[in-house]
């Protein structure tokens, strides 16, 4: 198991945020770890990772583009027009030149934790679940749900979260990232093939909900 100073960072990271979005970040933190001990990751990379995934996430949004453009980070179209998707990006960044973070697996969760993408590793879907589904999170619908089966099935968790968030973007909640789409496509085509049975209820609800807004 790799060993990091947890609390120097915690106490670095906490200037950098408000009061809330500590708290969320101790919660990831703490559930990264849970989700490591059941899935056989190293807690503490995971802890780690979880502590610096919203490093970025208080910086302005003005700051935030200002800091991709100075650093020559990518910015696409969507996130032009939803600076805020950019903390990941950026958070990606400061956790190697301002934390002195050289773990790749660590860097990966982090720059992938708000988008997901295709054929993620075992870290990067604990940090993208854990952000979901930790304790201080409450506005998700399915989430009693997906805290069940995230300790049964990381790949059938992963795959409900970016289906429910698909689902609430496309419902005029906000605009849908490309690596979004592409990482829901990835995990809905692994599971067509080996659990078809899923794919068909799932179909059945969303059929059964449609009819019924139009009634």
């Amino acid at each position: 198991m790799k060993r990091y100073n947890m609390k120097a960072y915690q106490r670095k990271i906490k200037h950098e945020m408000d009061p809330g979005r500590y708290e969320h970040t101790m919660g990831v933190m703490y559930t990264c770890a849970s989700l490591a001990m059941r899935y056989g990751a190293d807690i503490q990379q995971a802890m780690l990772a979880g502590l610096l995934h919203d490093c970025a996430k208080c910086i302005p949004n003005s700051k935030k583009l200002k800091l991709c453009e100075k650093h020559n980070i990518s910015i696409t179209e969507v996130e032009k027009r939803n600076p805020f998707l950019l903390h990941a990006k950026l958070g990606a960044f400061l956790a190697m030149h301002e934390y002195g973070i050289k773990d790749k697996e660590i860097i990966s969760a982090i720059l992938n934790h708000t988008t997901g993408k295709p054929a993620m590793s075992l870290l990067d879907k604990i940090v993208y679940v854990a952000d979901y589904m930790e304790p201080g999170r409450d506005k998700a619908e399915n989430l009693p749900e997906i805290r069940k089966i995230a300790f049964v099935d990381l790949d059938l968790t992963l795959y409900r979260i970016l289906h429910d968030t698909l689902m609430y973007l496309e419902e005029g909640q906000g605009e849908t990232d490309e690596m979004t789409q592409k990482a829901y496509e990835y995990y809905r085509a692994r599971y067509e093939e080996e659990h078809p049975e899923l794919i068909e209820l799932e179909e059945n609800q969303e059929h059964s909900e449609q009819t019924a807004e139009t009634k």
